[in-house]
């Protein structure tokens, strides 16, 4: 029986980050990407959110290598976790490999992990697949997309990406995307992040005329925010600095990282004399000083929260400092990043962040780009990923406008199993597959249930009732004593403090008179009692743990 392809994601799809797809022939199998996602507002505690790894850990024997197709969170932060439970080569571009060293590097596997390093145009036998690296432009330097090719056919994954004609590290590769389309393109696995805008997506270009409008006849401190990923936009940070005679620190642990990575690489070029140590600041004139930093995101330890709240070592915020905001909120983090703005303009700062000042272009394809890519490429199937479920859809509905038909179109959840053959494509089962949360150094320790026990401990708080009763007779000894958090303020809630008291009496001694001994039955009672007067008294549910300790 001939052998079929299998196109398993195991994230991207539904949500936005924590990319990771797997392809499998026969004996062999490799895995593209290996991102994280960040966690939603009611996943307290909660760092990370990473893939489900059980499928790759189960067929551990079958990976033949992990191809990355750049290097943002949402595509390589898994990679540490992944490979403490699996072993295999990693392969990506320099850009991307040194960002990932420096995962390895945090995580102590730098030794026990294979980095291969290539360049757009490489081609890497892995088992029967053959993985072909082709340039695209994105947000961050050393993006591609990847033709991979099995005995049945050709999949192209174009990875996150848009075309860019004026892009420093030369355009899109269109020519090699349409020779593999007239050569014949099984299937085409697509970015749909900006499906849902018209258009084309600007030219980096247009954010350095912004920032040179910014820096023009500004006479106080500049500080600009953007990711820390995105080297073209620094570099043009440091052009328009240099352009107006101004020196350039770095703040932020990620920025500081990827800008040595970058000049390492060779991938920044720094003017000589350019950049400064943030203690040396202080010494110039506040016209002569640009600060790059972190935190575009309103994260909660980045740099520029730091600054906004005062909490940062060597930089506050003064009246007249001008910050520029060179990014737009991910989904989610909207309200963060506004509670930062609201912080700096009440510090007197001047922020600039709206989209009109050109300060920010996406790093995604728009429907225009979108349509160029199917048209070279012209797949006999289609498979939208790298959204939430209305990309998916809406980009299906591009592709069959464009001609692909709507039977060839395969809108999928993560852990199907997209099973291919020459002629034909469908869904035909599952596998493992969902979010593990990382929480500290805890891995999958925190589930569903301990989320909602700590949702329930946000919105409600906790009561702990603590009484000593008799081995004997299971009579009170001492207490019960009530002990409430993030429930009421207990000095000026005396009265219902000892109402609970008596309640908890009450369940207690109505079991003592029924001859009750049984510990976990006294503790239901208390708990079942006390919910029920709490809820007709206050109309609120707090989480109750009564303990009992036996004299």
């Amino acid at each position: 029986m001939a052998e079929k392809l299998k196109i398993i994601p195991l994230g991207g799809l539904d949500e936005i980050g924590k990319n990771i797809t797997v392809f499998e022939y026969g004996k062999d199998m490799i895995a593209i990407d290996c991102g994280v996602g960040f966690p939603d507002e009611d996943m307290y505690g909660v760092d990370l959110v990473i893939p489900d790894f059980s499928y790759l850990v189960q067929n551990a024997k079958k990976l033949r290598g992990m191809f990355i197709t750049h290097g943002h969170e949402d595509h390589i932060g898994s990679i540490p976790y992944c490979m403490q439970q699996v072993s295999c080569p990693i392969h990506g571009t320099a850009m991307t490999c040194g960002l990932i060293r420096l995962k390895l590097e945090e995580h102590r596997l730098t030794d026990a992990v294979k980095l291969v390093t290539h360049k757009p145009g490489d081609v890497v036998r892995a088992g029967c697949f053959t993985v072909e690296f082709i340039h695209v432009n994105h947000s961050i330097a050393d993006a591609v997309a990847f033709a991979i090719h099995c005995p049945i056919g050709t999949v192209i994954v174009t990875g996150d990406f848009k075309i860019d004609p004026t892009a420093k590290d030369g355009m899109t590769d269109l020519a090699r995307l349409g020779e593999l389309g007239n050569q014949g393109v099984m299937a085409l696995l697509c970015d749909s992040t900006n499906v849902e805008r018209a258009g084309y997506t600007p030219s980096e270009n247009v954010v350095a005329e912004g920032l040179d409008r910014q820096f023009k006849n500004c006479d106080q401190r500049i500080i600009v925010t953007t990711f820390a990923s995105n080297m073209h936009r620094i570099q043009a940070v440091l052009a328009t600095a240099q352009r107006y005679g101004r020196k350039v620190a770095v703040t932020g642990r990620s920025m500081e990282n990827m800008l040595k990575v970058a000049q390492e690489l060779g991938y920044i070029k720094v003017p000589q004399g350019m950049l400064v140590e943030l203690g040396a600041i202080k010494s110039l004139p506040k016209n002569k000083v640009v600060i790059v930093s972190t935190g575009s995101q309103g994260e909660n330890m980045s740099a520029l929260y730091r600054m906004a709240f005062s909490t940062h070592k060597q930089i506050d915020i003064v009246s007249g400092d001008r910050i520029i905001i060179s990014a737009s909120a991910i989904p989610g983090n909207e309200k963060a990043v506004s509670r930062i703005i609201n912080e700096l303009y009440r510090k007197g700062a001047d922020v600039v962040y709206e989209k009109s000042e050109g300060l920010h272009v996406s790093g995604h394809a728009c429907q225009e780009e979108l349509k160029i890519i199917h048209a070279l490429c012209k797949p006999r199937f289609f498979i939208p990923v790298h959204g939430e479920q209305r990309h998916l859809q809406l980009h299906g509905r591009l592709a069959t406008q464009l001609g692909t038909p709507a039977k060839n179109v395969r809108i999928a959840e993560i852990g199907n199993v997209i099973e291919f053959t020459r002629k034909t494509c469908k869904i035909n089962g599952t596998v493992p597959a969902g979010k593990v949360f990382v929480d500290g150094t805890g891995v999958g320790d925190v589930g569903s249930v301990v989320l909602r026990d700590r949702k329930h401990l946000a919105q409600d708080g906790m009561i702990v009732v603590c009484v000593n009763l008799s081995a004997q007779d299971g009579a009170i000894i001492t207490g019960p004593d009530i002990i409430t958090r993030g429930f009421i303020y207990v000095k000026e809630s005396e009265d219902l403090m000892e109402e609970l008291r008596q309640v908890a009496i009450e369940a207690i001694d109505r079991c003592t008179r029924k001859r009750v001994k049984d510990w976990t039955a006294i503790k239901t009672a208390i708990k079942s009692d006390l919910s029920g007067y709490l809820y007709k008294t206050t109309k609120r549910n707090p989480m109750i743990l009564p303990v009992i300790m036996e004299i």
